[in-house]
């Protein structure tokens, strides 16, 4: 594989982009911002006018976008004749990295059936930071033979690959699992620092004590030097993003019938501060308590 292409480069996108180049792929890419679109040619990339031109010759494309209706318009186009679908060659590969309902990648995948274009369902976790220095984890579902075969490109762009099942679907649910318990770990963390403030603990010695605990995680330990910063926005975590995410894992809960409890108020929670902080990222969540007790953990 040496022509990859990318329909979707934003935050996520971007950092893709970025590390396909640095491997030495040929890359060509789309996205409806022209700012973003200006910024891919600047770093090496090669941009189009439609996602029908991204795959036109392209081995293996990445589609990064937020929803399922989106990952379904850079497949199928609007029209549902054009987009990636109607250009990319029998036995080139889309890598879907897109965080969406298990169900919307099944319902794409039959509509593939009879292209000869294969499919890999592979959310990834990292974000921003992992996006942009190439250390994304992968969760990885497809035949082994057809990630083997794509094991490069996607090498390029993650720290670690995970093979969760042969099935389209599988990757997606891993995905809802996962979102779960990081929204939770999220919510956690933002209450407990407003309970820090509110009590007059000192917030580096909150930190340093989380830092060295059994709490210690890039999420909780990050969280909290955010919100001692009082860094709510333009972190490269925005609250749309898992909030969608935390709306899949409910819903894919439903569907199996499992209770969700905590990841049901983490829910909730991001709901809150989406609603008031529609521009925040994800921990101005912390202030919707904040604003109720009137403090917050500060330097």
């Amino acid at each position: 594989m040496k022509t990859v292409g990318i329909c979707g480069i934003g935050d996520m996108g971007s950092g893709l982009a970025k590390n396909l180049i640095a491997a030495g792929f040929d890359v060509r890419g789309f996205d409806p911002d022209a700012a973003r679109a200006a910024a891919f040619a600047q770093m090496g990339g090669k941009p189009a006018e439609t996602t029908a031109e991204v795959g036109n010759g392209t081995d293996a494309v990445f589609v990064m976008v937020m929803n399922g209706a989106q990952v379904r318009a850079c497949i199928f186009g609007p029209d549902g004749k054009s987009g990636l679908a109607s250009t990319m060659s029998e036995g080139s590969v889309i890598i879907i990295t897109a965080t969406i309902l298990p169900a919307e990648i099944r319902a794409v995948a039959d509509d593939l059936e009879g292209t000869g274009i294969e499919m890999i369902d592979s959310p990834v976790s990292g974000g921003f930071p992992g996006a942009q220095n190439g250390t994304l984890t992968m969760m990885a579902a497809g035949s082994d033979a057809l990630l083997d075969r794509a094991k490069p490109v996607m090498e390029a762009v993650s720290g670690s690959i995970h093979r969760v099942g042969g099935g389209p679907g599988m990757g997606q649910t891993v995905k809802a699992c996962l979102q779960s318990m990081i929204g939770s770990i999220f919510t956690a963390t933002y209450e407990a620092t407003v309970l820090a403030a509110k009590s007059g603990v000192d917030a580096e010695a909150f930190l340093k004590v989380v830092s060295n605990s059994s709490a210690s995680s890039l999420i909780s330990t990050g969280s909290i030097e955010n919100i001692i910063e009082r860094n709510f926005e333009k972190t490269g975590s925005h609250i749309a993003t898992m909030y969608k995410d935390l709306t899949i894992s409910m819903d894919h809960a439903r569907e199996m019938g499992v209770p969700l409890f905590t990841a049901s108020m983490a829910m909730q929670l991001f709901q809150a501060g989406k609603t008031k902080y529609p521009d925040g990222d994800n921990q101005i969540v912390t202030k919707v308590a904040e604003d109720i007790v009137g403090v917050g953990l500060t330097k």
